[in-house]
């Protein structure tokens, strides 16, 4: 028999949108340190900047803000995709980041010692 449960609490999806804000937050204030706040130590991410198809560990982002500096005009809307207890994705629409883009990021959340953090980001770069 079928058991009518809830199975992820709302508060593991405010939870999930607190640390990818973090993230957001610290592209808007220009501070890598900020943006550092959602990401695990060996995040990577992966897209396209320019056209060109750019990979590697997460330090890359963190150099790309302290290069660019503060996003004043940046809007977000984050959505979470899905979720599970220890797993999450979330999409990250994007528009006016430090550079003037546009982007669609994808985040691949874990939840480790209670805490989730953004283990693999995905994006594609608007308008190039």
């Amino acid at each position: 028999m079928s058991k009518n449960i809830k199975t992820t609490p709302t508060q593991e999806y405010n939870e999930v949108i607190a640390t990818v804000q973090a993230y957001v937050d610290g592209l808007h204030v220009g501070s890598s340190q900020g943006v550092s706040q959602a990401f695990h130590p060996d995040a990577v991410m992966y897209g396209f900047t320019n056209g060109q198809l750019l990979g590697g560990p997460i330090s890359n982002l963190y150099e790309f803000v302290k290069e660019n500096g503060d996003a004043p005009a940046i809007q977000t809307r984050i959505d979470v995709l899905a979720i599970t207890p220890t797993t999450a994705v979330v999409r990250v629409d994007m528009e006016q980041d430090a550079i003037g883009a546009d982007y669609t990021d994808f985040h691949t959340l874990l939840k480790q010692e209670g805490r989730w953090l953004v283990i693999a980001k995905v994006y594609h770069q608007y308008g190039v």
